[in-house]
């Protein structure tokens, strides 16, 4: 009993410093208005789940597709309008050299490292940023989870008390570093957080929002509807500069 209690104080101290170092649900207020269609659109993590999505979605949208992948062969899509870069993320002038042109970049950077402490995804996304305000790239919209910042608590009971503190404490403290760069980038930005991932089809009847999620019940989202909510955001100022929940 002792044991479970200490355990349930490690969970809920490590929520509360999710909450407290991630961005607040309205980190900035920008008018709602139409921004500027992109046409050139880079694609960091390109090879995950909801990088695949994205880079498909994207090129049946019309959009000229760069993406970045340590492993182009582990994409397999082509298209006229794709082009594929080996590189990097912890490598700066992959990164520059992927970003050059572009005008938007969309990041679902994601690894498996989840037992040990790690920088991927804060020090990836700090080289992109770097690229983009190097090369005067103004839209960024990066994918990162429920459950940090103002969305602690709100994957539901399972995530909170099991998933979050036992599977994933070390990838979750890297996403709130990861979204405190983003807020104090001078990019246009947007921070989507989905609920728990899903591999099915895209659905289009998804909730989003500031406040969205569980506090009890696991809340899920397919990969499909995420990428078609990430890629809305390129062209559309309702959340810029602020973090997004979105889920079934």
């Amino acid at each position: 009993m002792k044991l479970f209690l200490l355990f349930l104080l490690y969970a809920m101290a490590l929520s509360v410093g999710l909450r407290r170092r991630g961005l607040p649900s309205i980190a900035g207020s920008v008018a709602p208005t139409p921004a500027e269609r992109p046409t050139r659109v880079l694609i960091v993590g390109a090879t995950g789940g909801t990088g695949r999505q994205l880079v498909e979605q994207a090129l049946a949208r019309g959009h000229v597709v760069t993406a970045l992948a340590r492993d182009p062969s582990a994409l397999h899509v082509e298209h006229p309008r794709l082009t594929v870069l080996r590189g990097n993320v912890l490598d700066y002038p992959s990164v520059e050299a992927a970003v050059r042109g572009q005008d938007a970049v969309v990041s679902a950077l994601g690894h498996k490292q989840f037992f040990r402490p790690t920088r991927t995804l804060s020090e990836g996304t700090r080289n992109v940023l770097r690229a983009m305000e190097t090369h005067g790239v103004r839209r960024f919209v990066c994918e990162t989870s429920l459950g940090i910042g103002a969305s602690a608590g709100r994957m539901g009971l399972y995530y909170t008390f099991f998933v979050i503190p036992v599977i994933l404490p070390f990838y979750f403290w890297d996403k709130t570093r990861q979204e405190r760069l983003i807020a104090a980038s001078n990019v246009d930005w947007v921070v989507v957080r989905p609920g728990a991932l899903t591999d099915g089809a895209k659905r289009g009847g998804y909730r989003h929002g500031h406040i969205v999620g569980s506090l009890l019940w696991t809340v899920r989202i397919s990969r499909a509807d995420v990428a078609d909510f990430m890629l809305n955001q390129m062209s559309d100022n309702a959340y810029l500069r602020t973090a997004s929940g979105v889920c079934w």
